[in-house]
C-alpha cells in the first residue's frame, strides 16, 4: 500500500506543468552610466565595456578605418547639460551619439546626432555634428575592460578618455562657464541681498578684477566679521596685489578669527601664506 501512495504521488507530481526558471547572468559587456560635474551643469556618459578575454584587439576585433560604436552592446551616447565646444564646433546642450574610426595612427571621434548606432551600416555621415582628428598613445600597462572616463576636469574644460588594452586617447571638451558667472555676478549684485564673498572669490581666482574683489572682501566681512575664510581669502589677494604688508596683517587676524572658531586648517594656511611672504 505504501509503495502505490509512492507511486500515485510521484505520478501527480509529474502531470503537473513545469513553470519555466529564468536564469540571471552578468552581462559579458557590462554597461556603465557615468555623470561627471562640468560647467553648471554636467555630462552624462553611457556606454558597453567589453573585456578583451586573450583577443588582439584593434586592428581585428576593432577593424582600423571603420566606424564603431566605441563600445559593445548599445550605442554609446553623451548628454551635455550646458552648450560645449569640441573640435572648435559649438555644441547645444543635449544627447548626442560618440562614434569612432580608430586607425593604426590616427583615430577619428565623432559626435553626432544619432543615438542608436551600434553597427557600420547604421553610421548617416550627414548626421554628423563635429569631427575631430586624435593621434592615439601606447600605454606602458594594458587596461582588460574597455574604459571611458573624464580627466583633467576644471571649472570650464575637461578631456574624455577612451582606453583600452594598451591604447588612450582623448577628446577635450571646454564650456563658456565665465560669461554665464559674470552675468550671474552682475544681476546679483544690483539685488538687495549681495553675494559679496562669492563674487569676490570668483574674481580672485579667476584673474579679474582684484580692486573690486578687494572692495567685496570687505564688504563680505563687514556682513560678518568672524568669518575666518573670508579674512584667509582677503589676504591671498592682498598678495596677489604686491600688498605684502597688508596681507601678513589680515592673514594675522584670519589666524584670531580663525582660533576663535577652532578651526585649525585655516590657522594653518594663514600661517603659511605669511611665511610666503617675509
Amino acid at each position: 500500500m505504501k509503495q502505490l501512495l509512492l507511486l500515485l504521488s510521484i505520478a501527480g507530481y509529474l502531470s503537473q506543468p513545469v513553470t519555466a526558471q529564468s536564469i540571471k547572468t552578468p552581462a559579458p559587456s557590462t554597461p556603465q552610466y557615468v555623470k561627471q560635474d562640468f560647467g553648471l551643469s554636467s555630462i552624462e556618459l553611457s556606454y558597453s565595456r567589453p573585456g578583451i578575454k586573450g583577443r588582439k584587439i584593434f586592428g581585428d576585433l576593432v577593424p582600423f578605418d571603420k566606424v564603431w560604436r566605441t563600445g559593445a552592446n548599445q550605442a554609446t551616447t553623451l548628454t551635455f547639460g550646458d552648450p560645449v565646444t569640441i573640435g572648435g564646433t559649438k555644441i547645444p546642450a543635449g544627447k548626442y551619439g560618440l562614434l569612432s574610426i580608430p586607425g593604426a595612427d590616427e583615430w577619428t571621434l565623432i559626435i553626432t546626432r544619432q543615438l542608436d548606432v551600434t553597427s557600420p551600416t547604421a553610421y548617416k555621415p550627414d548626421q554628423d555634428i563635429v569631427r575631430v582628428k586624435v593621434s592615439p598613445h601606447q600605454l606602458p600597462f594594458s587596461v582588460e575592460t574597455f574604459t571611458i572616463l573624464f580627466s583633467d576636469v576644471t571649472s570650464n574644460s575637461c578631456n574624455l578618455q577612451i582606453l583600452w588594452d594598451n591604447v588612450i586617447v582623448m577628446l577635450p571638451v571646454t564650456t563658456d562657464v565665465d560669461t554665464k558667472i559674470m552675468t550671474q555676478i552682475n544681476e546679483a549684485m544690483n539685488k538687495d541681498t549681495h553675494p559679496y564673498y562669492t563674487a569676490a572669490f570668483y574674481y580672485l581666482e579667476n584673474g579679474k578684477d582684484l580692486n573690486k574683489a578687494l572692495e567685496w572682501f570687505d564688504k563680505a566681512l563687514a556682513q560678518d566679521p568672524t568669518a575666518f575664510f573670508v579674512a584667509y581669502q582677503k589676504a591671498r589677494c592682498q598678495a596677489k596685489m604686491g600688498k605684502k604688508q597688508d596681507a601678513i596683517a589680515t592673514a594675522k587676524k584670519g589666524i584670531e578669527l580663525a582660533k576663535q572658531a577652532n578651526n585649525p586648517d585655516y590657522v594653518a594656511l594663514n600661517e603659511k601664506l605669511i611665511a610666503s611672504l617675509q
